[in-house]
């Protein structure tokens, strides 16, 4: 017996800005908003894969998160490229300590949250 992760949960000082840029970033959609103003994402082609729940909070982050997201890239296109596409949806690059050695990209989402962007792509990890 295990368990599975049904949704990935996100605090937000402003929940419609990480929603624009969660759903540009994964192809995810909005699924509902609920009466505590919680943004619900899925995945925009009904395909397997946590929800992500934008919950709204008063404060900013303020420290390196402790759990993170790695994404890697999909669909032909590159590391680089799609580096490029995060950054120009709203991603800065982060610096949590990673050297300059390292193979992946440290980026933080719009409200600071980090997340990685890693050197395989989607289709070379399955390859394995």
């Amino acid at each position: 017996m295990s368990s599975v992760i049904s949704s990935i949960a996100l605090d937000a000082a402003d929940p419609a800005r990480l929603a624009q840029f969660w759903t540009g970033a994964l192809g995810y959609r909005i699924l509902e908003t609920n009466d505590a103003d919680v943004i619900s994402l899925v995945r925009a082609d009904g395909g397997a894969g946590p929800d992500i729940d934008i919950i709204p909070v008063p404060e900013d982050k303020t420290v390196k998160n402790r759990l993170h997201l790695d994404l890697r890239a999909s669909e032909g296109s590159t590391q680089q490229e799609e580096v490029e596409r995060l950054l120009a949806l709203g991603a800065v690059l982060a610096d949590v300590g990673q050297g300059p050695d390292v193979s992946w990209v440290v980026l933080a989402d719009p409200e600071g949250n980090e997340f990685c962007m890693l050197s395989a792509t989607a289709e070379e990890a399955a390859r394995g």
